[in-house]
C-alpha cells in the first residue's frame, strides 16, 4: 500500500457569476486568489482558485462560475457541505461578519464537542466554520479578516449518502479512521492537521444531488508523486474506474467515483501553484496551461470582467 493520505488537497464547487463569487471569498472569507485560469475542458469558463498565500495543499477551494448556471440540488451522491478551520473563540467574530456580509449564519452549534456555524456563500452553497483550539497559525498576511480569526484552511467535507458502509471501507483503506458517531454521521479522520475530516452523513431516503451552481463539483484528496500511480492501482483493485493521470499543470490529477458518485480527485502536492507565477504574483494574472498559449488572445476575449480586489 501507498503511504496513508493526510487530508483533502483542494475541493472545487460550481458557481454562477465569477465577480459575486471573487468578492465573497476574497473580501467576506479573507481568502487570497492564488490562481486565475481556465477551467481546462471548457476554456470559456474561469477556474478560480482561493487559499493561504501560497495555496498550501489543505487549504485551496476552487471554482467554475458559469454565468448562466442553473443552481444545483445538494443531495445524496454529492459533498454536501465544506468546513473550515478557525482559533478557538472566533465564531462570534465570525457570525457578525457573515451577518454583515447577508450571509445568513445560522445560530452555532456543536458537533462532536467543537462549535460550529453554518452559512451559505452567494450561490447558496453549504459551508461551515469549525472552531478548533489547535488550529495552526494563519498564512493571509494581506487578509482583510484580523489573523486571530482567519480562516486556516479546510476542516474538513460533509458527504451525503444513503450508506456509509463501502465508502468507509475506502476511507479506511485511505489512511482515516472512523473516530465518532453521532446519529446519522459517522467520522473519519486522517493525520494532517488541515482538511483532516470526512464525514460520512446516511440518509436512505435523500435526494439525489442535481449539479449546479451552489454544489461541490469533486473533492481532492492530497497524495504525492511517488504513491499515485499506486493509489490509482488500488482504486482499480476494489473495483472503481480511475481516469489516467491527467497533467494540471499545478499537480497531476487522477479521478475516480466512490460508490454512491461523489467525485474523488488524487491530486499531486507539487509542483503547486508557483511553478508558473512568483508568490507575491499570484492570481493578479490570467494564466493557462502551456498548451493553451496559443488560444490566449480568444480565451481572453470570451471571459468576462473580474475584478483584481
Amino acid at each position: 500500500m501507498p503511504d496513508p493520505i493526510l487530508g483533502i488537497h483542494h475541493v472545487t464547487a460550481i458557481a454562477s457569476d465569477p465577480g459575486e463569487n471573487h468578492a465573497f471569498y476574497t473580501e467576506t472569507l479573507g481568502l487570497r486568489l492564488v490562481k486565475r485560469s481556465v477551467n481546462q475542458d471548457d476554456v470559456s469558463v474561469y477556474h478560480l482558485f482561493y487559499a493561504d498565500h501560497e495555496g498550501s495543499p489543505g487549504t485551496s477551494m476552487t471554482f467554475f462560475p458559469y454565468e448562466d448556471a442553473r443552481l444545483g440540488r445538494v443531495g445524496t451522491g454529492q459533498v454536501s457541505t465544506v468546513s473550515f478551520l478557525v482559533p478557538e473563540g472566533s465564531i462570534d467574530y465570525w457570525a457578525d461578519r457573515l451577518d454583515e456580509a447577508g450571509a445568513d449564519p445560522e445560530d452555532q452549534f456543536e458537533r462532536f464537542g467543537d462549535a460550529v456555524l453554518r452559512f451559505r456563500d452567494p450561490d447558496g452553497l453549504p459551508l461551515e466554520l469549525v472552531a478548533r483550539a489547535d488550529a495552526p497559525p494563519a498564512n493571509l498576511p494581506e487578509s482583510p479578516v484580523p489573523h486571530a480569526h482567519a480562516i486556516r484552511g479546510f476542516f474538513g467535507v460533509e458527504l451525503s449518502l444513503t450508506s456509509a458502509d463501502p465508502t468507509g471501507e475506502l476511507l479506511e483503506t485511505m489512511g482515516y479512521e472512523e473516530t465518532d458517531r453521532e446519529g446519522t454521521r459517522r467520522r473519519y479522520e486522517a493525520a494532517g492537521d488541515l482538511g483532516f475530516v470526512v464525514d460520512l452523513k446516511v440518509d436512505p431516503q435523500g435526494l439525489q444531488g442535481i449539479p449546479g451552481a451552489g454544489t461541490v463539483h469533486h473533492v481532492a484528496f492530497r497524495v504525492t508523486s511517488n504513491d499515485q500511480a499506486e493509489w490509482r492501482q488500488h482504486l482499480i483493485d476494489r473495483g472503481l474506474r480511475p481516469t489516467e493521470i491527467i497533467d494540471r499543470k499545478w499537480f497531476r490529477s487522477v479521478y475516480a467515483r466512490e460508490y454512491e458518485g461523489v467525485l474523488f480527485e488524487y491530486a499531486t502536492e507539487d509542483p503547486g501553484y508557483t511553478v508558473d507565477e512568483d508568490l507575491d504574483e499570484l492570481g493578479e494574472r490570467l494564466v493557462v496551461p502551456e498548451w493553451l498559449e496559443d488560444r490566449r488572445e480568444s480565451i481572453e476575449t470570451e471571459l468576462p470582467p473580474l475584478s483584481s480586489g
